[in-house]
């Protein structure tokens, strides 16, 4: 099993964080990396005139990698909404048609179609939390609804971000394709811990930032778009898009033609000196430790939190449909007010999502902070 990863970050022997579906550390390494980019950027005559193309070209191919992409099919891109934004902008729904979205699932994979529904003639359809948590099973039963109007498109995260609700993309994938449906998958809670292959699994657009699991920096994200897609105009105009617009030519405009790949869509202003570097240290650290490594010691922890607060009258998701690196704590009644702020006072960091608390590891923690976690929990209940 994938050893802990603790001494790789600076992160105090008496804090047990266990947050990362919020936001991750970063690495020692990326750190430094950060403080040297700021350099940098603060003596930019010391760049060669290569440095923005390799940095760009390095953090896509290190994007591409973690879901079996060609780095040529992923687009550099500020955030989840606007990669959602990028798609919705090249895609026709049809007019009578469902987009399906899930209750409660993050604003950036739902909010883009509630803004277009009514002007383009298609409704939402939100697919409720099931009572059983089996995400999947609730999905599908949507997508094969009787008598229901024909599906466009289903626009869900792979993991629901509130209490680690696990979607099996394949079965979904399929059902889409057999109705003709597109799929975009918001990969924010997996990408990196879960295995992706959107060779195999054929969706129209995947999106993920750094700032979590891939223990990155903020203002990160990526966009695969499938070949089928990338003749859309992009959200943005920028002469990165364009075959040759180049200050270095005699004439400017030389080529208003797009590229031919992804790379039309990347984000204007693609920030090259600082962050870009960053992303890539850590999207290349998780894709060497794998994700079935990391899924395996994920689930290991939270496999103990699970066995030990069974006593203390908490509710927990079952393994089968939930992911296993979120762990997500229900109470029988309500949770106690100011628990979580409790817990924090004892150096151990949680979240509360929806009225559940939250428990999210990562390859930093150990054995010794899921039983920190415990006895500060225990305490605190009783």
């Amino acid at each position: 099993m994938l050893a802990s990863q603790r001494d790789l970050f600076d992160i105090p022997r008496d804090v047990c964080y266990l947050n990362s579906a919020s936001y991750s550390p970063l690495p020692l390494r990326t750190l430094e990396a950060g403080r040297a980019a700021v350099g940098r950027k603060g003596r930019p005559w010391t760049l060669d005139a290569d440095f923005a193309r390799g940095q760009h070209e390095r953090a896509r191919s290190a994007a591409a990698r973690l879901i079996n992409a060609d780095p040529a099919d992923v687009a550099l891109t500020p955030s989840i909404s606007y990669g959602v934004a990028t798609a919705a902008k090249g895609l026709t729904i049809a007019r009578g048609s469902r987009v399906i979205v899930l209750e409660n699932d993050h604003s950036s994979p739902v909010l883009e179609w509630h803004h277009r529904a009514e002007a383009q003639g298609f409704a939402v359809e939100t697919v409720r939390q099931p009572d059983d948590a089996d995400w999947t099973a609730a999905v599908l039963a949507v997508i094969e609804r009787s008598g229901a109007p024909p599906v466009g498109l289903a626009s869900i995260s792979s993991v629901h971000w509130s209490d680690g609700g696990l979607i099996d993309l394949e079965p979904v994938a399929a059902a889409l394709q057999r109705h003709g449906a597109l799929f975009l998958i918001d990969a924010t809670q997996s990408a990196g811990v879960l295995p992706m292959d959107v060779k195999r699994l054929d969706p129209d657009f995947v999106l993920f930032p750094t700032y979590k699991w891939l223990i990155g920096p903020y203002g990160r994200a990526f966009l695969y778009v499938a070949k089928r897609h990338q003749g859309c105009i992009p959200l943005e105009q920028t002469a990165a898009a364009r075959r040759n617009v180049r200050a270095e030519n005699e004439v400017y405009f030389t080529d208003l033609a797009y590229v031919g790949d992804a790379r039309r869509f990347d984000m204007g202003e693609r920030d090259h000196f600082i962050s870009l570097e960053m992303a890539a240290i850590g999207m290349e650290m998780v894709a060497e430790w794998g994700a079935p490594a990391i899924a395996q010691r994920l689930a290991m922890l939270t496999g103990r939190i699970e066995e030990r607060v069974g006593s203390l009258g908490v509710t927990v998701t079952e393994r089968r449909v939930r992911a296993p690196h979120i762990l997500s704590l229900g109470f029988n009644d309500a949770m106690p007010q100011g628990l979580v702020e409790g817990l924090a006072a004892d150096g151990v960091y949680v979240a509360a999502r929806l009225g559940r608390l939250r428990v999210s590891p990562h390859v930093f923690n150990d054995e010794a902070d899921t039983e920190r976690f415990v006895a500060a929990l225990t305490q605190r209940l009783r």
